[in-house]
């Protein structure tokens, strides 16, 4: 296989126009390209930009993903939360639900997250 080879800021600012231009709001679209990219960077080619099209953009054309994520929490305690994401953005629901188990980790020591849909 061929390899094909971008400045960063280039191939950073089509993945983000993509995503919102397929409806994904812009601080969503950022997050979206920086977990796609950042995979690739890392070797893990199977979750960066091989996923772009055949994944995100045309799941999202059929309807099946959702290009604004609602991210609902369902049940919470102090340390734990149940969160739906209502077929949204798997980057931004799982960078949200991350953040929100840091940020209990943070104040009782403890945090936890799942994520359905």
């Amino acid at each position: 296989m061929s390899r094909v080879v971008c400045p960063w800021d280039l191939i950073t600012s089509f993945v983000t126009d993509a995503f919102k231009g397929y409806g994904v709001p812009e601080e969503d679209a950022k997050i979206c390209t920086d977990v796609l990219l950042e995979s690739d960077r890392r070797g893990i080619e199977s979750h960066g930009c091989n996923r772009f099209k055949p994944i995100y953009l045309d799941r999202i054309k059929a309807g099946i993903q959702n290009p604004v994520t609602n991210f609902e929490i369902l049940k919470e305690t102090e340390t734990t939360a149940v969160i739906d994401g209502h077929d949204g953005m798997g980057q931004v629901i799982g960078y949200k639900a991350m953040q929100l188990a840091i940020d209990k980790a943070k104040k009782y020591g403890m945090g936890m997250t799942v994520v359905r849909n």
